[in-house]
């Protein structure tokens, strides 16, 4: 049974089908930018794609991603390690403060992007409306997912 996480096959074994994604992403594969904060899936931190759709990784159990392809916050930077567009965006719109809710934020929004890589803002509004942020407010988040969908469009 395999799982693809950012591009790697992982081996699942029987004994942890039942485990939630969100905990065997942590602390099994060290993929910390996977948060947990409500842990019943509305909060929105441990977003991640499943598939290139954004899904709650705390309301995923890995018997149900088996065959399936994950791509978390770490995924998204370059082999080069520099910063994704979308990434760089937040850091120069001011959205982030706490950085809590932003690998939630940044999933989504590319998720987004990936099918609409022109939004308007109410559409970011609506992409994002389940990821919740208690620092910035959402306009700056908005800007950057804006300012990101402007850098993506040129590369």
């Amino acid at each position: 049974m395999i799982i693809t996480v950012n591009n790697k096959e992982h081996q699942i074994s029987e004994n942890q089908l039942e485990t939630k994604l969100s905990l065997w992403l942590r602390d099994d594969l060290g993929l910390t930018g996977v948060k947990i904060g409500c842990d019943i899936g509305v909060c929105g931190t441990c977003t991640v794609l499943v598939d290139l759709a954004p899904l709650r990784s705390c309301k995923v159990l890995l018997k149900n991603a088996i065959g399936k392809s994950i791509l978390t916050i770490e995924g998204l930077t370059p082999a080069d390690g520099s910063l994704h567009p979308l990434q760089q965006a937040f850091i120069d719109a001011g959205a982030i403060q706490c950085g809590f809710c932003t690998p939630g934020m940044v999933l989504t929004a590319f998720a987004l992007l990936a099918i609409n890589p022109q939004p308007t803002r109410q559409q970011v509004r609506t992409a994002i409306k389940g990821n919740l942020c208690r620092c910035t407010g959402y306009q700056q988040i908005i800007d950057a997912v804006m300012l990101g969908a402007q850098r993506m469009s040129k590369q």
